[in-house]
């Protein structure tokens, strides 16, 4: 093969991105996919678009929407890599299709939370650390609509309890912010902290929610926790597309404030901003993500719609 691979080509980028602060985990590991395919196959000279499509639709029998993404992760890379070599192809937009799809999120009721954290109790074993750990884990999420990954990244420097704020550190968008917590929320969180000493005094992790065993938990132990639960609870029935996530906790967060303000006659468009901001967003209009047309929540909307409209 004469010239440089594709993987060093790659490499060569990432490096370059990654000086820059991009962290590129998830993406870095899909090109050196991508790369290592490229020479696998014998390819020589610059990338083109039907190396990329070939390697994007490889998972066969995956949803379009992942082949998608995957092109997206190759697309980046080629609009870098043209500059560097003129002969390098760049797959055209939406070329497989549309690589988003906002998924129907599930809006948790009150009965279904609390239905939740009491099936947290029977998790095994009952008498060790791990149900006080998801009952918290979860009402925390549901209570601050943190992201999972942010909950399971706080160190227990993060969460000063005394002041009743967590430090959410470089989180999405490398951004860190403050998160002010409500008593009812401080309370629950002390009353972990000293279950958790207790019950495991010698943890190695120095994050705030651990495992049995005193090690950092992981998103994925996590995700599998949360599925056995929705399994108890009988919320496996119905299409999958509509079983409720872990990540719904945060949708469910986002309604039930706005619902709040509306019931509380704040001032919506003042509002949003700060909840963009609890939210740790970029700006106000990823918060609309979040937003779903509820019933109830349509219902105060359209009250204050005809309400304001009267009174003009």
């Amino acid at each position: 093969m004469s010239g440089p691979t594709m993987e060093s080509r790659v490499q060569t980028y990432l490096a370059l991105r990654r000086n820059l602060g991009c962290a590129l985990e998830r993406e870095g590991s899909l090109l050196l996919d991508f790369a290592r395919y490229a020479d696998r196959t014998g390819h020589e000279g610059p990338l083109t678009a039907e190396l990329a499509v070939r390697w994007a639709k490889r998972p066969e029998g995956t949803n379009p929407i992942w082949w998608a993404r995957r092109l997206d992760v190759v697309r980046r890379y080629a609009r870098n890599q043209v500059a560097l070599e003129p002969g390098t192809e760049v797959p055209l937009p939406r070329l497989l299709g549309t690589s988003h799809h906002r998924a129907q999120p599930h809006i948790y009721s009150g009965e279904e939370i609390s239905a939740l954290l009491r099936a947290t109790g029977a998790l095994v074993p009952t008498n060790g650390l791990r149900p006080f750990t998801y009952s918290t884990l979860f009402g925390l999420l549901v209570s601050t609509g943190l992201r999972i990954s942010e909950a399971l990244r706080l160190a227990r420097t993060d969460v000063h309890l005394n002041d009743g704020v967590l430090t959410i550190a470089e989180t999405k968008f490398y951004k860190s912010r403050l998160v002010p917590l409500h008593a009812t929320t401080m309370a629950a969180l002390r009353r972990y902290q000293e279950q958790r000493d207790r019950l495991c005094p010698s943890a190695q992790a120095s994050t705030f929610f651990v495992s049995d065993s005193g090690a950092a938990l992981k998103q994925s132990a996590v995700w599998h926790t949360f599925v056995v639960l929705r399994r108890r609870l009988g919320w496996e029935n119905g299409p999958q597309r509509r079983r409720p996530r872990i990540h719904d906790l945060r949708h469910t967060m986002a309604c039930r404030r706005l619902r709040a303000w509306y019931e509380e006659g704040a001032d919506i468009n003042q509002a949003l901003p700060a909840l963009s901001t609890y939210l740790g967003h970029a700006n106000v209009t990823n918060t609309y993500w979040y937003l779903s047309a509820v019933p109830d929540l349509m219902s105060l909307a359209s009250a204050r719609f005809e309400r304001q409209g009267r009174e003009r």
